[in-house]
C-alpha cells in the first residue's frame, strides 16, 4: 500500500509528525504540497478530503481519508514499537498526545504562527500563547527531566507529536534555557534512526 500526504514542510503537524513515522516504519507514501496561505485548503477539492479544511491528511487507499495529526499517528504506528500494545502505556501515550493538542499545540504552535507567518510581533493574543507555553513546557520539563522519554522510557509517538512543535519553540520566541530535560530529549529524539527535521530547522 502506497499512502498519500497532503501537507505543508513548515508544518510540525505535518511534517514533524506525519512524515517521521512513515520514514521510521519504513511506509511508502507520497507526499502532497497544500498551498495554505492561498486558500488551498478552502477549495471544494480539498474539503472532499477533509472537510474541515485543514492539514494533515491521509488518504489510505486511494479513497479513504484520516485527518487529524494525532489521529494518523496512531493509526500508522498501530501495531509497531512506536504505539505500546500495553494497555496503561498505551493509554500513556493518548494522555501526552491529549495534553499536546490542549495544553501544547494551541499556544507553542500558534505564537510561532503568528510570529513567523503573520510577521506580527506585537499581536495581543501573544501574551497568553506565550504563558500558555511556558505553563506547558514546565510540564514537560517536570516530567522529563527525570525521564528518557515520555511513556515507558522508550520513544513512542508522544515523543513525535510533542516534538513536533517543542523543537521550534525558538521560532515563537520561547527560550529553552532553563529547560535542561527538554533539551535532552530533543537530542534523544533527534538522534533516533530515520529522523527526518523540517526543512530551515537546524539540528
Amino acid at each position: 500500500m502506497n499512502y498519500e500526504v497532503h501537507g505543508i514542510p513548515a508544518s510540525g503537524n505535518c511534517y514533524n509528525k506525519v512524515r517521521p513515522v512513515l520514514e521510521q516504519l519504513g511506509l511508502p507514501y507520497t507526499w502532497h504540497e497544500v498551498d495554505i496561505m492561498n486558500g488551498a485548503c478552502r477549495t471544494d477539492a480539498f474539503r472532499k478530503l477533509n472537510p474541515n479544511g485543514k492539514v494533515p491528511v491521509l488518504i489510505i487507499d486511494g479513497e479513504t481519508t484520516l485527518s487529524e495529526s494525532n489521529a494518523i499517528l496512531c493509526y500508522l504506528a498501530n501495531g509497531s514499537p512506536l504505539l505500546p500494545a500495553d494497555r496503561l502505556e498505551r493509554a500513556q501515550v493518548l494522555q501526552w498526545m491529549f495534553f499536546e493538542q490542549y495544553s501544547h499545540e494551541p499556544y507553542v504552535a500558534v505564537a510561532r504562527f503568528i510570529r513567523q507567518f503573520l510577521k506580527q510581533n506585537d499581536d495581543p493574543r501573544l501574551p497568553d500563547k506565550t504563558a500558555g507555553s511556558y505553563r506547558a513546557l514546565g510540564v514537560m520539563e517536570q516530567h522529563l527531566v527525570k525521564r528518557t522519554f515520555l511513556v515507558g522510557e522508550r520513544y513512542t509517538i508522544a515523543d513525535i507529536a510533542l516534538y513536533a512543535y517543542t523543537h521550534v519553540a525558538g521560532e515563537a520566541s520561547l527560550d529553552l534555557t532553563n529547560y535542561p530535560g527538554i533539551r535532552a530529549w530533543l537530542e534523544r529524539v533527534r538522534a533516533q534512526p530515520r529522523h527526518i527535521e523540517m526543512p530551515g530547522v537546524d539540528q
